[in-house]
């Protein structure tokens, strides 16, 4: 009994620390280019009724380099969701500018 119940949770704990989630708003070719913009954003009770803004073109210093609009919620940024029942729910933003 104990063998299944310890297999059941490291199975468990390894689905759910390799879990993550990107969506990538692509405006222009990036050829492997690293964002120019990180920023680490919070949210609270999941984020319901929460919106942020940040503005890529003075991220970028104009709108038309703006080449990629990235967000971002890692294994950590899950695990701190699930350890604090989903009321802290944090997220990355990257953006990325042509040169």
């Amino acid at each position: 009994m104990f063998k299944h119940y310890s297999i059941s949770i490291a199975l468990g704990l390894t689905v759910l620390l390799s879990a993550c989630a990107t969506q990538q708003f692509d405006l222009a070719p990036v050829n492997d280019a690293k964002p120019s913009f990180n920023e680490n954003q919070t949210f609270w009770v999941g984020g319901i009724g929460q919106e942020t803004s940040v503005d890529g073109a003075k991220a970028c210093g104009d709108a038309s380099k703006v080449a990629r609009v990235e967000t971002m919620q890692t294994a950590g940024n899950i695990g701190l969701t699930i350890l604090t029942l989903g009321i802290y729910s944090p997220r990355q933003l990257a953006i990325t500018c042509t040169p």
